[in-house]
């Protein structure tokens, strides 16, 4: 009991030698700092949304689920985002079967397979400095190559063209999200699948990808949903506010054909001059915000329930 009352006597005269006696003031004025910068944006947040939901309600007062059912038109009235919210979906599908594949593989092996050299060293670097990239390059880039040199094969500004686009956009932010999740694995679970003899692949589809799964899927729903949400690139790749698809046309041709997004369709609405359109912006911007919080929930749910499972 002594030794324990001289140890902590120590402890507390050490604490006081460090602090040397005096009012850390530096570190309160940060801290203050900190706390002011974190009001600031939550109050810039809440003036934001609450003007935006603000001008929704009437729309959807007025016209209900009516507004997510109709198609776009020249009349605010009768003008909806059903078209913005089927274009989204079909893009961010094919993003999907495009992005994550490809993303996921590269992250296997550069974590998995690739060894310790300058090369990989650069390409690590590399895909980072890409996920920096403005979206607005991406969208130069999606113009000069899918649009015009492979213009052929995606038919010009396309829906295939956009999707290109928006899967090289997140493809960055999937590689290195998977490659997070794949480092975060214990070395011990590789070690143990080697132990019993197990070979590289089978440690690899067996043991790393289960338990890396929450995070690989928590990072590419998040790319996913960044895509779901761009409107620069969508807009030099040919997105258009009219109609989106041509009726009894095959798979290939819809992919070639013309299309349209949410974000785009909001963009248009905003350089409108009837005051009717304005309302029409506040409820679609609402309806963006409201898919996109279901993508986040969805990544969340899916985290947990790989989480309870491994």
């Amino acid at each position: 009991m002594k030794a324990a009352i001289q140890h902590d006597a120590t402890t507390e005269a050490v604490r006081r030698r460090l602090a040397g006696g005096r009012v850390d003031l530096a570190s309160y004025i940060f801290q203050a700092t900190l706390f002011l910068s974190l009001m600031a944006a939550l109050g810039i947040l809440v003036v934001l949304l609450v003007d935006v939901v603000g001008g929704a309600l009437p729309v959807f007062a007025e016209r209900g689920l009516d507004f997510l059912t109709a198609p776009t038109s020249s009349d605010a009235g009768q003008a909806g985002v059903a078209q913005g919210i089927f274009g989204s979906v079909v893009l961010t599908v094919v993003v999907a079967v495009l992005a994550m594949p490809i993303g996921v593989g590269a992250a296997i092996y550069l974590e998995e397979y690739a060894t310790d050299t300058a090369l990989t060293r650069f390409l690590n670097t590399l895909v980072r400095n890409l996920a920096g990239v403005p979206a607005i390059v991406y969208g130069l880039l999606g113009l000069a190559i899918f649009a015009q040199a492979l213009g052929g094969l995606t038919g010009g500004r396309s829906l295939i063209a956009g999707a290109l686009t928006l899967a090289v956009l997140v493809l960055p932010i999937v590689i290195i999200t998977a490659a997070e999740a794949l480092r975060a694995v214990p070395a011990s679970i590789r070690e143990a699948g080697f132990g019993v003899g197990a070979t590289k692949w089978e440690v690899v589809r067996h043991h790393v990808l289960p338990y890396a799964a929450p995070g690989i899927f928590t990072g590419t729903i998040l790319s996913l949903s960044r895509a779901f949400g761009e409107t620069a690139p969508l807009l030099l790749v040919g997105a258009v506010t009219g109609g989106f698809l041509v009726r009894n046309a095959g798979v290939v041709e819809q992919l070639q054909g013309p299309y349209t997004a949410l974000p785009t369709v909001i963009f248009s609405w905003t350089r409108l001059p009837d005051s009717g359109f304005r309302a029409n912006t506040a409820a679609a911007i609402v309806v963006l915000l409201a898919v996109m919080l279901l993508v986040n929930a969805t990544a969340i749910i899916l985290r947990n329930r790989y989480d309870r499972r491994w």
